[in-house]
């Protein structure tokens, strides 16, 4: 491959759903389009269940093959049937680089593609030392990994975990990116709303939103008019709907479902907190601190440590300290010039994580001088 040519790319995936891996490959996607790049999409679920938007250019391809198995056999025979259909859509796009995200995705495609005239390159999206897939698909990652041109981490930390753990491993580092949001936050006018504290992610263990559900309730008597948004779904949306109710705060929170483009949220919000236990790169701090918000994290592994810088343009509280994390919350509940000190400051991401200069690591990555 020729660096400034045309390539034929194929991006693979289990789903286009909702959630920060399906939005960085939209990204990623439809700006590879938009450089001419000759772009097929594919998933193992249908292309009717995506929820990130792409460019009409993309050749999209959903194979409809992401059904639950009954048993090992049943598991077996799927993921045989996964690697045939795979392996015939990558016949047919004849791409000259592949790229595929996600643990189980990765050992698919590069199952998959063996022997095919093209650079792999799988990416890990979530920290694999904390992330557990089992031990069959833990198996097969140590095995295949190194027949991957390049293992993409998106941080130092997950990097050092691949060298390590699976050695013959080649690996580099690319961030997420983070756009301008479509809609600029503008400064409150006092009475017009109330003040609101926003998290947003999968409604799911990893993400810590128990812990805010706790820190919200203990600062709720001394701000009686704050409000919490909950941006996102998953499996534990009952369960926190349950919890903010025995906490006796479920009329002041306020769980929105999935949004596409949460600019809207962001832009009338106060203050975002992203409480994980555990992180790859959230996407959601980024476009958080891209709109302008002050923004309070867990210190977790691995991704907030690598965005904000402490005190700058944020705050990091040492992970799992929900006493700290309250305390925290409730100082900058209290504090509004800091506030807007942090939140003017956190917009410098879109510099940091902008999009064109790690497009243009992702392209060096494909092209096979580079690599």
């Amino acid at each position: 491959m020729t660096a400034g040519r045309s390539l034929r790319i194929a991006l693979f995936s289990p789903a286009l759903s909702a959630g920060g891996a399906e939005r960085v490959l939209s990204l990623l996607a439809n700006a590879l389009a938009a450089e001419g790049h000759a772009v097929t999409l594919i998933t193992l679920a249908a292309s009717d269940t995506d929820f990130f938007p792409i460019a009409p250019t993309i050749r999209r391809i959903g194979l409809g093959a992401q059904a639950i198995s009954g048993g090992p056999i049943e598991a077996l025979r799927n993921n045989a049937g996964r690697l045939r259909q795979l392996r015939s859509a990558l016949r047919a796009a004849r791409p000259d680089a592949l790229i595929a995200f996600c643990d189980q995705a990765n050992v698919l495609a590069l199952a998959a593609s063996r022997g095919l005239p093209c650079r792999v390159i799988v990416s890990e999206r979530t920290d694999p030392a904390r992330h557990e897939i089992g031990q069959l698909w833990s198996g097969l990652r140590r095995l295949a990994y190194p027949w991957a041109d390049v293992v993409v981490a998106q941080t130092e930390t997950v990097a050092d975990w691949i060298r390590r753990e699976i050695p013959g491993t080649r690996v580099a580092v690319i961030p997420n990116p983070v756009l301008p949001p479509s809609i600029a936050k503008q400064p409150g006018s006092p009475g017009l709303t109330p003040p609101t504290l926003i998290g947003m992610g999968r409604l799911s263990r990893e993400k810590g939103f128990d812990r805010l559900l706790e820190a919200f309730a203990a600062v709720s008597p001394t701000f009686p008019d704050w409000r919490l948004h909950l941006l996102g779904d998953g499996p534990l949306r009952e369960t926190l709907e349950i919890e903010a109710r025995r906490l006796g705060i479920a009329d002041r929170v306020n769980f929105p479902g999935n949004v596409a483009d949460p600019a809207a949220h962001l832009a009338t919000a106060d203050l975002f907190v992203l409480p994980s236990r555990y992180e790859g790169f959230p996407n959601a701090l980024l476009e958080a601190m891209a709109a302008g918000l002050p923004v309070l994290a867990f210190d977790c592994p691995s991704g907030p440590s690598a965005i904000i810088r402490p005190g700058v343009d944020g705050m990091l509280i040492p992970a799992d300290d929900v006493p700290a994390l309250r305390d925290n919350m409730a100082r900058l509940m209290a504090d509004a010039a800091e506030r807007r000190r942090l939140g003017g400051a956190a917009v410098g991401v879109l510099d940091r994580f902008g999009l064109p200069a790690l497009l243009r690591q992702w392209v060096n990555l494909m092209d096979e001088r580079a690599g």
